[in-house]
């Protein structure tokens, strides 16, 4: 087995909103769950099963869980680092409030989960952005 290599997953969140420290928070743990949930492959809803790429072993199992939180300016820049995610094989996890508690009822694009990755393949993407 290969040694473990440094891990995390950056929790992209958009300043412009001006949420509440509580409602980002719960945005960015939205995003974290997501990873596992969209991925579940499990039949029975009391269970999950989760194939795991060896960056999310290391992530989840040799690490800290790593969490970086990070922020951005608009929508327009998260769905271009979202674009350019996908395009380098980056998982991401977008999270859309659904606008009850803030908003004003309109579905809104929060935050996104890039990851767990290796450090080296996850900061091509979003090691430029300065932390929350």
């Amino acid at each position: 087995m290969s040694e473990p290599r440094d891990t995390k997953m950056v929790i992209v969140m958009r300043k412009d909103l001006n949420m509440r420290k509580g409602k980002m928070i719960a945005q960015g743990g939205h995003s974290v769950l997501k990873f596992l949930i969209d991925h579940n492959e499990a039949e029975r809803p009391d269970e999950l099963l989760v194939k795991l790429s060896p960056a999310e072993i290391d992530w989840m199992f040799n690490g800290a869980f790593a969490k970086i939180a990070v922020g951005v300016d608009s929508e327009e820049e998260l769905r271009e680092l979202m674009f350019k995610a996908e395009l380098a094989d980056i998982e991401v996890n977008p999270i859309i409030d659904a606008g009850r508690t803030e908003f004003n009822g309109v579905p809104t694009l929060t935050c996104a989960a890039f990851g767990p990755d290796y450090v080296d393949v996850i900061d091509k993407v979003t090691g430029h952005l300065k932390l929350l």
